[in-house]
């Protein structure tokens, strides 16, 4: 078992804390591995009716480790892709426990969670026009569900930070909660959940995702395949260039 995913089973309520504090909880491949498995295994194991996400330290998760080996390109699957697959197909309620950073992929893995507190700390951003990329983790589908349309495509096309008081207003969150008080506020809802039956846990939620199965899988399609052709583009490695120099990126210097 990886320490970078602590798991702690109490009644029914799985905590699963991404640990690498060090690193804003960023992902590395052994990370994006390790959650995988808890998230299958709390799948398959009926000792788990609601699993929780939170992040180790002041931070939920910065997104993708830049500096992990695994992250540079290759040929394969993207060692995130699983996690996009085992969110999809999580069949138990999930709860989001998120404060201080949750950037990239640290925020639209929590447009999967059912209810998503956060900390007064928050500082959300989907940053992925900044960096000439486009979302992924399905959130262009997610987010439009979670907030409504309009509101998903101001936050996605602007990459804008989003504090506590905007995630709950606009929809992402369902309630803000000091940061010394988070957890403690979800395990609280969580344990209220878990003691009802499972099948009767599973089966709601199999219900409230029946008419999103379909979406999510196509807009994961769709999200790699953009993905792909903007990955190393011009105005990707504009952004990436700016961010090692320090200065903002010039993308109206770059030829159509």
């Amino acid at each position: 078992m990886s320490d970078t995913v602590l798991q702690e089973l109490n009644q029914g309520v799985l905590v699963l804390t991404l640990n690498r504090p060090a690193k804003k909880n960023a992902f590395n491949a052994e990370q994006w591995s390790a959650c995988v498995d808890a998230l299958n295994e709390a799948r398959d194991n009926d000792e788990v009716r609601v699993v929780v996400l939170t992040g180790a330290g002041k931070d939920f998760c910065s997104g993708q480790d830049l500096t992990d080996a695994a992250f540079a390109p290759r040929e394969g699957e993207p060692p995130y892709w699983a996690m996009e697959e085992a969110l999809a197909a999580f069949d138990k309620p999930l709860i989001g426990a998120a404060k201080g950073f949750a950037v990239g992929g640290g925020a639209t893995i929590l447009f999967f969670c059912d209810i998503l507190y956060v900390g007064e700390s928050l500082r959300m951003r989907v940053p992925f026009t900044s960096l000439g990329l486009v979302p992924e983790f399905a959130s262009t589908y997610t987010l439009q569900v979670r907030i409504g349309a309009q509101k998903a495509a101001e936050l996605l096309f602007t990459s804008e930070w989003i504090d506590a008081d905007k995630a709950v207003n606009v929809g992402i969150a369902a309630r803000k909660h000091p940061d010394g008080d988070l957890l403690e506020e979800a395990l609280t809802k969580a344990a209220e959940i878990a003691q009802w039956p499972l099948n009767s846990l599973r089966e709601t939620k199999k219900c409230l995702m029946r008419v999103h199965g379909a979406s999510i899988e196509a807009t994961l399609g769709a999200e790699r395949e953009a993905m792909a052709r903007q990955a190393g583009s011009p105005e990707n490695m504009e952004a990436i260039t700016a961010f090692m120099e320090k200065r903002k990126p010039d993308f109206r210097k770059l030829k159509k």
